[in-house]
Protein backbone atom coordinates (compact mmCIF):
# COMPACT_ATOMS: atom_id res chain seq x y z
CA UNK A 1 0.00 0.00 0.00
CA UNK A 2 1.41 3.50 -0.99
CA UNK A 3 1.39 6.58 0.99
CA UNK A 4 -0.94 8.17 -0.81
CA UNK A 5 -3.46 5.28 -0.71
CA UNK A 6 -3.10 5.60 2.96
CA UNK A 7 -4.15 9.18 3.01
CA UNK A 8 -7.37 8.39 1.06
CA UNK A 9 -8.05 5.60 3.44
CA UNK A 10 -7.34 8.05 6.70
CA UNK A 11 -11.02 8.27 8.17
CA UNK A 12 -9.70 11.93 9.25
CA UNK A 13 -9.27 13.39 6.21
CA UNK A 14 -12.51 14.37 5.10
CA UNK A 15 -13.49 14.60 1.55
CA UNK A 16 -12.76 18.68 0.98
CA UNK A 17 -9.13 17.44 2.03
CA UNK A 18 -9.16 13.83 0.33
CA UNK A 19 -10.25 15.93 -3.25
CA UNK A 20 -7.76 18.90 -2.91
CA UNK A 21 -5.05 15.89 -2.39
CA UNK A 22 -6.32 14.38 -5.63
CA UNK A 23 -6.07 17.63 -7.25
CA UNK A 24 -2.64 18.69 -6.02
CA UNK A 25 -1.23 15.83 -7.48
CA UNK A 26 -2.84 15.62 -10.61
CA UNK A 27 -2.40 19.58 -11.98
CA UNK A 28 -1.11 18.73 -15.43
CA UNK A 29 2.51 19.34 -15.86
CA UNK A 30 4.92 17.36 -13.50
CA UNK A 31 6.21 20.09 -11.62
CA UNK A 32 3.37 20.84 -10.16
CA UNK A 33 2.25 17.83 -9.15
CA UNK A 34 5.69 17.39 -7.20
CA UNK A 35 5.33 20.83 -5.21
CA UNK A 36 1.75 20.59 -4.55
CA UNK A 37 1.07 17.08 -4.18
CA UNK A 38 4.60 16.97 -1.71
CA UNK A 39 3.30 20.10 0.39
CA UNK A 40 -0.46 18.73 0.26
CA UNK A 41 0.48 15.29 2.05
CA UNK A 42 2.18 17.31 4.43
CA UNK A 43 -0.19 20.14 4.91
CA UNK A 44 -3.87 18.86 4.46
CA UNK A 45 -4.46 16.47 7.15
CA UNK A 46 -3.69 18.86 10.14
CA UNK A 47 -4.59 22.27 8.39
CA UNK A 48 -7.32 24.69 10.12
CA UNK A 49 -10.60 24.44 7.82
CA UNK A 50 -9.91 28.21 7.28
CA UNK A 51 -6.37 26.82 5.74
CA UNK A 52 -8.14 24.30 3.58
CA UNK A 53 -10.45 26.96 1.95
CA UNK A 54 -7.15 29.61 1.08
CA UNK A 55 -5.04 26.25 0.12
CA UNK A 56 -8.49 25.51 -2.57
CA UNK A 57 -8.40 29.25 -3.92
CA UNK A 58 -4.40 28.58 -4.32
CA UNK A 59 -5.47 25.29 -6.54
CA UNK A 60 -7.81 27.62 -8.78
CA UNK A 61 -5.08 29.13 -10.22
CA UNK A 62 -3.73 28.36 -13.27
CA UNK A 63 -0.25 26.10 -13.33
CA UNK A 64 1.92 28.76 -15.42
CA UNK A 65 1.07 31.45 -12.79
CA UNK A 66 1.27 29.67 -9.65
CA UNK A 67 4.80 27.78 -11.00
CA UNK A 68 6.19 31.16 -11.69
CA UNK A 69 5.17 32.69 -7.83
CA UNK A 70 5.96 29.49 -5.98
CA UNK A 71 9.46 29.69 -7.90
CA UNK A 72 9.85 33.38 -7.85
CA UNK A 73 10.13 34.50 -11.50
CA UNK A 74 7.35 36.56 -10.67
CA UNK A 75 5.94 38.26 -8.24
CA UNK A 76 3.05 37.60 -5.95
CA UNK A 77 0.54 39.61 -6.92
CA UNK A 78 -0.86 41.29 -4.42
CA UNK A 79 -5.18 40.66 -4.76
CA UNK A 80 -3.55 36.88 -5.46
CA UNK A 81 -1.70 36.81 -1.81
CA UNK A 82 -2.68 34.42 1.06
CA UNK A 83 -1.06 32.65 4.01
CA UNK A 84 -1.05 29.32 2.05
CA UNK A 85 0.47 30.68 -1.34
CA UNK A 86 3.35 32.80 0.99
CA UNK A 87 4.31 29.41 2.71
CA UNK A 88 4.35 27.52 -0.81
CA UNK A 89 6.83 30.04 -1.90
CA UNK A 90 9.22 29.41 0.51
CA UNK A 91 8.54 25.44 0.62
CA UNK A 92 11.14 22.77 -1.32
CA UNK A 93 10.88 19.51 -1.67
CA UNK A 94 12.77 17.54 -0.24
CA UNK A 95 14.38 14.52 -1.82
Amino acid sequence: MTCVSLWFNNEVMDAQRRKLLFRSEHRGTKEMDVILGTFARGFLPNATDEQVNDYADVLAENDPDLYNWISEREPLPEDKANPILKTLIGYQVKN
